[in-house]
């Protein structure tokens, strides 16, 4: 199944009501909040949360609370995280 595929598959009721968590940790750059935060801009969602805290040795956690987003599509943007340069790891979880 392609991402476009899973995207497509989701009931879009869902998205509305569901919240999720995206839990982002990268390293502390001036510049890494505002490149994860440009997923959702360009999708036009606001998060319902943004929580930021510079860890030990120069990494940032990073706790975004969502709703309006389906899982397969959190999913997706997770990975897309993931293989950016300053991001040591990205997942989600429901809450």
């Amino acid at each position: 199944m392609t991402g476009e595929q899973a995207l497509e598959e989701a009931p879009p009721e869902d998205a509305a009501t569901q919240a999720l968590c995206l839990r982002v940790c990268a390293d502390a750059d001036p510049g890494a909040l505002a490149r994860i935060l440009i997923c959702f801009q360009t999708l036009n969602v606001v998060p319902r949360r943004v929580l930021a805290e510079l860890g030990t040795a120069g990494t940032l956690h990073v706790r975004i609370d969502i709703t309006g987003l389906t899982e397969p599509h959190l999913s997706l943007i997770a990975a897309k995280l993931g293989q950016v340069p300053f991001v040591g790891n990205a997942y989600w979880h429901r809450l």
